[in-house]
């Protein structure tokens, strides 16, 4: 069967492989969507795995939903034909970042009884909307992390997916007064339509006075600094960190979720004299089973999220949309069954 991996810098190929088959304690999901993610445009560019690789092609896609297709003989409480999302990050799989890949019609996912990983969704969650669970457990994680509450004030940097996803997820847990920065105003169009309350583009004129026009502002040890409550940062752009420090107010909160593929300067006499926090948040280790929840309630709409869809046949053009970061948000692939 077809599937998609990386055999270098910027070289992505569609291989034939062998079609999985389960052993006892696995099951084979067909898969019916699955996202482009930034880490996917990642890979692709180091040529695969940053951190561990071992110079073998390295297998794409981690951001899918799909449909048991067959499963193992010591395999309980899950069967063929049922609808499900898988969590990608278990140490048995790590799919898509060094495991199998989900850009394929079908998926391996080994030793499921070693820990949760496999959620069942109902009906009524189509398909394509379940592929958001992953980036939107991503995003939720995040908002946990930075201990955003309501009526607090939000700055957002970066409305690519993951970044909308926070906006998503901040207005889910009431915080309404949120910022969105970012140089595409394509991905600023759709943070407004996901509940962002202001969007800003730093090629318009100086980011941190327009912040101030809408945060308020106050002086701190002789310096203006921006009233704003939380910053988080999932852009990736290296000015943003050493920014909010000097800018920020006295308590206030950073939290980084953005990669960043280099070092980044930190003043912390600044840090300790304005005594910030600062955080980061990787991944969601607790979240995957409460965003199918709230996907399933319909508790948030994720329409705006999704900027292009591909069917796999043209899975080269589905990743050079998904690069191009001035028109393209979330790009999902599909295999002939999102409904």
């Amino acid at each position: 069967m077809p599937s998609v991996a990386v055999h270098g810098p910027n070289d992505v190929r569609i291989d034939q492989i062998e079609t999985p088959v389960p052993g006892p304690d696995d099951i084979v999901v067909r898969v019916a969507a699955c996202g482009i993610c930034g880490t996917d445009l990642g890979y692709a560019r180091a040529g695969g795995l940053p951190v561990g690789g071992t110079g073998a092609p390295v297998p794409l896609g981690h951001e899918f939903s799909g449909t048991i297709e067959a499963i193992g003989s010591k395999v309980s409480g899950l069967n063929p034909g049922q609808r499900v999302v898988v969590d990608p990050t278990t140490p048995s799989n790590y799919i898509g970042s060094g495991g199998a890949g989900a850009f394929a019609p079908l998926i391996l996912v080994r030793d499921i009884s070693s820990q949760p990983m496999v959620y069942p969704i109902p009906d009524t969650l189509d398909f394509e909307t379940a592929a958001l669970v992953e980036p939107l457990s991503v995003a939720l994680h995040g908002v946990y992390r930075s201990g955003a509450e309501p009526g607090e004030k939000a700055v957002v940097f970066g409305a690519g997916p993951i970044g909308l996803g926070v906006i998503t997820m901040l207005r889910y847990k009431g915080i309404t007064d949120i910022i969105a920065v970012d140089r595409s105003n394509g991905r600023l169009a759709r943070a407004r339509a996901l509940g962002a309350r202001v969007t800003l583009n730093p090629d318009d004129g100086d980011i941190w006075n327009m912040i101030g026009a809408e945060h308020g502002t106050s002086e701190l040890y002789g310096m203006k600094v921006v009233d704003t409550d939380q910053f988080i940062e999932v852009s990736g752009a290296p000015p943003v960190i050493p920014a909010v420090l000097a800018n920020a107010r006295f308590h206030a909160h950073l939290t980084v979720i953005a990669v960043h593929h280099q070092d980044v300067p930190v003043n912390f006499a600044m840090v300790l004299a304005k005594e910030m926090r600062i955080t980061t948040a990787m991944a969601y280790p607790t979240e995957f089973a409460e965003v199918v929840d709230i996907l399933a309630r319909g508790a948030i709409d994720t329409t705006a999220l999704v900027s292009h869809r591909f069917d796999f046949r043209d899975f080269t053009e589905a990743f050079a949309t998904a690069a191009d970061t001035e028109h393209a948000a979330k790009v999902l692939v599909t295999f002939g069954e999102a409904a």
